[in-house]
């Protein structure tokens, strides 16, 4: 019997961008339709444009040309920058949509996780969407029952059991919809970026649930921006840039790889303190156009030393107002391991609210932590544990220069040794000596 789970083959997936949907018509429409067509032929004869503008849709490639195996047991990580195709690529695997050419064979039952609410009617309520999930999962009446109680104690809305699911928070949802996929013990479960948007509390509970799975030798194909949760639960990674394979293998290298230092779609212009800047979109509804650095008098900082007063600014454009928001910054290390996680909402109970239009948030650090050495920053837009306005996979290289915070006569430990260089203080033998930066004065924090 072959140890293949997945199989694809030459897989593509074409969009037709700007084709609109026929509608249902009157007789009166249809006439007044073929007319019209007959006239453009006409003047198409003749090269002419009747409205100025490019007439047809175009194409869009979301995936093209994707091959790879993935065996029985194997715990795969797919990453990429959003846009890359990880969605379109689960959702085929899925069997949620067809692929324009190619073929993904899948040898086992499937159980996957793609956004919040994949796969319930929100008519029914969360006990009965339990059973109709198994019962499309193949499973009898008599399996789904032994695995309950299991299933309602993970998801923890045991209160709310027989509601109807259209009622559930967002989170809610999302914490019944992991419980189905993983419970029901799918020979193959794969699942999206949306635990992203769990507490972390209940992301806590979700990866060690995906490692029991994949312990017990079931196959994982799970997509995430959390490098360090891809590193900690995946053996192999793919990378996608673009729709295409940009390269599998072992996870570490794909990591260091994707995480190498990039400046994806903007511009690094340290001289002015600027890390990150995009053009200005019309087509997003939200975007992240700038991050900048500056000193405490909001002049342009183009260098960071460990314990430098820093004030990141976080400049964004909104086309709609969001009473409820949430500007996250977080730092990782070269591994991919976040060190640092500075959000508004809920963390720091901040209140923020996007207006239409232009602004920017700041965020300050009295006495930057961080060793000398190469770390990635990151800025986006959120609903707080719900979703993501803006991706925080745009990730860009910082360099942090080291300083003798501790008058050893030497430089701050470097990044391969620690990532942290607290303020702190020895006592040997009775004396003691405190570890204050040269240059860096006591300063109140302001939240």
């Amino acid at each position: 019997m072959s140890n293949t789970a997945l199989r694809v083959e030459g897989l593509g997936k074409r969009y037709r961008i700007g084709e609109r949907r026929e509608a249902y018509k009157t007789l009166r429409d249809g006439i007044a339709n073929a007319a019209e067509g007959s006239l453009r032929q006409l003047k198409g004869l003749f090269g002419e444009n009747l409205s100025g503008r490019e007439s047809g849709p175009t194409d869009y490639w979301a995936l093209r040309d994707v091959s790879f195996d993935v065996n029985h047991g194997e715990v795969v990580g797919v990453i990429g920058k959003n846009g890359a195709g990880k969605s379109t690529l689960l959702k085929i695997l899925s069997r949620i949509t067809e692929p324009t050419e190619g073929r993904a064979r899948v040898f086992g039952r499937v159980g996957s996780l793609l956004e919040v609410g994949t796969g319930f009617h929100p008519e029914l309520t969360g006990r009965e969407n339990i059973y109709m999930n198994g019962a499309i999962l193949g499973m009898s009446k008599a399996d789904i029952d032994r695995r309950f109680d299991e299933i309602v104690a993970f998801a923890e809305i045991d209160t709310y059991l027989d509601t109807p699911v259209k009622r559930y928070s967002s989170g809610m949802q999302l914490r019944l919809g992991f419980a189905v996929a993983a419970h029901m013990e799918p020979e193959i479960l794969i699942v999206d970026e949306v635990l992203a948007v769990g507490d972390a509390a209940f992301q806590k509970k979700c990866m060690g649930k995906m490692g029991d799975v994949a312990s017990g030798g079931r196959t994982v194909l799970f997509v995430s921006h959390n490098m360090a949760a891809v590193q900690h639960l995946c053996s192999q990674a793919i990378l996608l840039a673009g729709g295409k394979i940009a390269k599998i293998g072992p996870t570490p290298g794909i990591v260091q790889q994707y995480l190498s230092p990039r400046n994806a779609g903007a511009q690094a212009e340290l001289s002015s303190g600027i890390l990150y800047s995009a053009e200005p979109s019309t087509e997003l509804d939200y975007q992240v156009t700038k991050i900048a650095m500056l000193d405490h008098a909001g002049r342009p900082l183009n260098k960071l030393h460990t314990w430098d007063y820093v004030k990141f600014r976080v400049e964004y454009q909104s086309k709609r107002r969001v009473p409820s928001a949430s500007l996250d910054l977080q730092i990782t290390s070269p591994d991919g391991s976040r060190v640092v996680w500075c959000s508004t909402q809920p963390d720091s109970n901040v209140p923020f609210e996007i207006q239409p239009g232009r602004s920017h948030v700041d965020c300050v650090f009295p006495q930057f932590p961080l060793t000398a050495g190469a770390y990635y920053v990151a800025a986006a837009l959120a609903i707080p544990n719900q979703s993501w306005l803006t991706p925080i996979d745009n990730t860009i290289s910082l360099e942090v220069a080291g300083r003798d915070v501790f008058h050893s006569g030497r430089m701050v430990p470097q990044v391969s040794r620690a990532l942290i260089a607290p303020e702190h203080t020895w006592s040997v033998g009775g004396a003691s000596r405190e570890t204050n930066a040269p240059d860096a004065p006591n300063r109140k924090i302001v939240g």
